[in-house]
């Protein structure tokens, strides 16, 4: 039965065809497909190998983390697939907002893009905090005590702890993103080569030291414990879906956004799965530092020194995972200002250099003020909700516009339609039921934030309202090139000659 007027005009969608028109003031197309795939592998390679395996080993999961990241891998691949697909179809700034937008109406991509703000903000924040317990044993080694206050212990409970070297790095990766995309980019790619480089030693020479005996029991808290683990490792593995905000920023986003998805996660997920074999195989899971696991792993078979270069390695590389993520918030960002959805002063680029250079501000304030004064559980609890609500949006539109425009050109078809959608859809919900209620709890309060916000201003501002102000330009520059008007003009014009 087809829709009625009024739910049409609720469920509003950008058509594809627009949203693909090219864009002027805007950003630039710079980005090759490796510096895609190394901002891909950026995002996914960083907090999960140096400092969430060996929480999770140590008190979810034991050897098992290895179940739990290759659950958070299936999960996670059967998303990117349909991410693949979208990124083929759609290469523009706001990835999961903008598909849901153009597929499932208005306020679904408004709710995926504002509950994206949070989460990639948070995730930020998270990163930032996970590098102090690297940074803390660095100091250790060096015998150099600063004082508490300024090292948030990590995981610890309480407002009165600045997290001062978190804070400032995420500072310091605005900065970066705002020197303009293709310098940042190469900084990017830069420091994922040194951070795959320390994996690979890690992989290599801890091969060495494995003791079978380390890996019983497998299964210590159960195989409910692995899929636990799974849920808290997931923020881990999807790194891609921040990186595909950068489409619009890619010199041929049609073809290289799909393979640099698919590449960076098929690298990351046989590095991560060799890494936790060889974690869990040097030490007994009970011995596993929470907080600096590979490095202490190190110092435990008499390789102190590596130890220091792994933390080294560890603090360049989880960089990469800021950087990622924080061009993602910011894309997301700028995609709705443009749209309408958000004030457009925040879409403003900056005339020289060509990036959100407002919004990029605001949004590395935002993270490290929970870098700053939020211990990393509760700022961690901000994270995984939204994205995996992000990955039954896309897996569910890819669904929906498979079969209501099969005949729209497609550089990457998903295979085994609808099969892998709605595996991905199954994991992510199956996921969900593990986060904890509190979790729900903060989801639900910037959930209403946000749909205050959608009714009362965006809607109106929005630039499909029928009324919209901001559109008003936009319609008379169409108008003024058409046909339609070329021919009033004419009828005018032989008028005035009678």
């Amino acid at each position: 039965m087809p829709a009625s007027p009024a739910m049409r005009e609720l469920f509003r969608r950008k058509p594809i065809e627009q949203i693909d028109e090219p864009e002027t003031g805007g950003l630039t197309r710079v980005l090759g497909l490796w510096q895609l795939t190394a901002i891909g592998v950026g995002g996914i390679i960083g907090a999960g190998i140096f400092a969430l395996a060996g929480s999770v080993a140590h008190g979810t999961a034991g050897p098992a983390v290895l179940i739990s990241f290759l659950i958070a891998g299936v999960a996670s691949a059967a998303a990117a697939l349909s991410y693949a697909e979208f990124a083929g179809m759609i290469p523009k700034a706001g990835s999961a907002y903008t598909y849901g937008y153009a597929v499932l109406g208005e306020p679904v991509g408004w709710f995926i893009g504002w509950d994206l703000l949070l989460e990639y903000t948070a995730i930020v924040a998270v990163v930032a905090i996970g590098i102090s317990g690297y940074i803390e044993y660095l100091l250790e080694q060096l015998n150099i005590h600063l004082p508490v206050w300024m090292l948030g212990a990590p995981g610890t409970g309480a407002g009165h702890k600045v997290d001062l070297f978190a804070a400032l790095l995420c500072l310091l990766i605005a900065f970066m993103l705002n020197q303009g995309i293709k310098a940042a980019a190469r900084f990017e790619t830069a420091v994922v080569a040194v951070k795959i480089v320390v994996v690979l030693i890690v992989i290599v020479v801890g091969f060495f030291y494995i003791k079978s005996g380390n890996y019983h029991p497998y299964f210590p808290f159960g195989f409910g414990g692995a899929v636990t683990g799974a849920s808290t490792v997931f923020f881990a593995v999807f790194g891609y879906d921040a990186m595909s905000t950068a489409a619009e920023e890619s010199v041929d986003a049609k073809r290289h956004l799909p393979k640099a998805i698919m590449y960076s996660l098929g690298i990351s997920m046989v590095l991560y799965v060799l890494v936790c074999l060889v974690l869990t195989g040097m030490q007994h899971y009970t011995d596993i530092n929470p907080k600096s696991g590979l490095s202490t792993a190190f110092k435990s078979v008499g390789l102190s020194g590596l130890g220091s270069l792994i933390a080294a390695g560890a603090i360049i590389g989880i960089t990469t995972v800021l950087f990622t993520f924080m061009l993602g918030v910011t894309r997301i960002w700028f995609s709705m200002s443009r749209d309408g959805l958000l004030p457009q002063w925040f879409a403003k680029t900056h005339p020289t250099k060509h990036v959100p250079t407002r919004i990029t501000w605001i949004a590395g304030a935002a993270s490290a003020a929970i870098a700053g004064l939020m211990p990393i559980g509760s700022a961690a609890e901000l994270t995984n909700i939204g994205i995996l609500l992000a990955f039954v949006v896309v897996c569910a539109a890819v669904i929906v516009l498979r079969y209501r425009q099969p005949e729209i050109p497609r550089t990457f078809r998903t295979p085994l339609m609808p099969i892998v959608p709605l595996v991905g859809i199954a994991f992510s919900i199956w996921l969900i039921t593990y986060l904890q209620p509190l979790t729900w709890l903060r989801f639900a309060v910037w959930f209403v934030i946000g749909m205050i916000i959608y009714f009362g201003y965006s809607r109106r501002h929005s630039a499909l309202a029928p009324d919209s102000v901001r559109d008003r330009p936009g319609l008379l520059a169409r108008l003024r090139s058409s046909s339609e008007l070329s021919s009033i003009r004419a009828m005018f014009a032989g008028r005035g000659r009678r």
